[in-house]
């Protein structure tokens, strides 16, 4: 059975404004993406004791806050986009009741994934579905879910930061919001020193998209249909290896990690320049930290392997990260209209489609938490329990290539969703076992060239 509570939220400011820089990333990639947009958050069990009541006031306290959460697009007569923030407004929060005997986790994850096939009328709609699922009249589970054009992953973690501002009983705000809002943004953004900012980020772009190579990967002799299939790999060895490699070159995982998949995509393609899009989160600059919106670009990292040691490896993907870091922030339109001058310069866009994003947060390993270094020995007996798995197909994706750590802790656990008419499956299996290898030969023969 399924009521519908309506909660009723109203905050400060109103209007319409051009998009944010991060609000454009995220309308290239719904047009990239056939119109579709995509959906972030999830569903989760909830802590013993949460009301129906604490959860009305809680959708009602981060609407009224969060500008973000009360945006929809309005399009002018050609099509362009813009924000349109509404300062009050009404949705419902959905309360379904278990039959008994079922599973309440099942439940939530069930309705998680229909509403992200049902995606989003960002024109239409507000950009926040919520449901909470009760077990025996009690609140058991929850979903959550927003338009992915209104918020990524790290503004997530600044919405959930916010909770611990609302007093549970009334609903009341007991400090004001934080973090800058995205009309701010678009404001903030067309100053002299955004575009300073902006114009030193497209240089760097320039300089790069002049010298990758055109192509990275040849086309497969396997395509199948679906086209696009999905791979998992976990592995306890890699997680082990990753440690001792962490603390010997006292670098972040994340670049290690980077760093073998460049090496395992050399190994795979014969290039040995491997050319890898990822996402900044841009959480470091004045006023993003707290936002509750989007603000992460893309930026590329370019990692040549030809002829190195695994350490020199990773110390040139840190390298490539921290450039990307700090050339992430720029008009998107502008680089949009690069990438133009450049297909007419080289005769062929740069290909730029392989993805890498790390979700581990705050399971990853640092250079402050590898814990007891284990052994050579005690590595390789490990990878008897490593695992391969495949995924379902799907018939289209928005990159060739995306390569992305999941957050399990105690092990090491990447998925490849790649395209068959680029790398046939063999050769995707292939790939998610030399980031092992590789990791691996790293740890224990760091003078080992490629």
């Amino acid at each position: 059975m399924v009521h519908r509570i309506l909660v009723e939220f109203k905050g400060e400011g109103s209007g319409v404004e051009e998009l944010s820089w991060g609000q454009q990333a995220q309308w290239g990639a719904i047009l990239a993406n056939g119109g579709r947009v995509q959906s972030a958050g999830g569903s989760m069990a909830l802590a013993e004791g949460t009301t129906v009541e604490e959860l009305v006031h809680l959708l009602g306290f981060l609407m009224s806050r969060h500008q973000s959460l009360r945006t929809k697009i309005l399009l002018d007569d050609d099509g362009e986009p813009r924000q349109q923030l509404f300062d009050s407004g009404e949705l419902f929060l959905e309360v379904h009741d278990v039959e008994a005997g079922a599973d309440p986790a099942a439940l939530a994850e069930s309705i998680e994934q229909q509403w992200k096939q049902d995606g989003w009328e960002v024109t239409r709609d507000w950009p926040v579905r919520w449901a909470v699922i009760r077990d025996n009249g009690v609140p058991s589970h929850f979903v959550a879910l927003y338009a992915h054009f209104v918020i990524d992953a790290y503004g997530i973690e600044a919405l959930v930061a916010d909770i611990a501002n609302m007093d549970k009983e009334t609903g009341r705000h007991l400090c004001p919001a934080e973090g800058m809002q995205p009309m701010e943004q678009a404001r903030v953004q067309r100053t002299d020193s955004a575009k300073r900012q902006g114009a030193v980020s497209l240089r760097y772009w320039e300089q790069q998209l002049r010298s990758i190579p055109l192509r990275q990967l040849g086309n497969s002799n396997d395509a199948r249909e679906p086209r696009y299939w999905e791979a998992s790999y976990r592995t306890r060895a890699g997680q082990m290896a990753l440690a001792v490699i962490a603390a010997r070159t006292k670098l972040h995982s994340g670049s290690i990690f980077l760093a073998a998949y460049a090496s395992a995509l050399a190994r795979i393609s014969g290039a040995n320049t491997s050319v890898i899009r990822i996402l900044v989160s841009n959480r470091f600059r004045p006023g993003f930290k707290e936002s509750v919106s989007p603000v992460a670009q893309s930026a590329l990292c370019v990692i040549d392997v030809e002829g190195c040691a695994f350490d020199e490896i990773v110390n040139r993907a840190f390298r490539s990260q921290l450039a990307a870091g700090r050339h992430a922030y720029y008009d998107p339109r502008e680089l949009w209209a690069l990438f133009d001058r450049i297909e007419a310069e080289r005769g062929q866009r740069p290909e730029m489609q392989c993805y890498y994003n790390d979700r581990r947060r705050s399971l990853a390993l640092g250079t402050d938490n590898v814990g007891v270094l284990p052994s050579q020995e005690e590595v390789l007996a490990a990878l008897s329990a490593s695992s391969f798995r495949w995924g379902e197909p799907q018939a289209d994706g928005p990159v060739p290539f995306r390569m992305t750590i999941n957050a399990v802790p105690d092990a090491l656990d990447y998925t490849l969703i790649a395209d068959t008419g680029r790398l046939a499956p063999a050769d995707l299996e292939r790939c998610m076992r030399e980031v092992e290898t590789v990791l691996v030969e790293g740890a224990f023969e760091p003078a080992a060239h490629l």
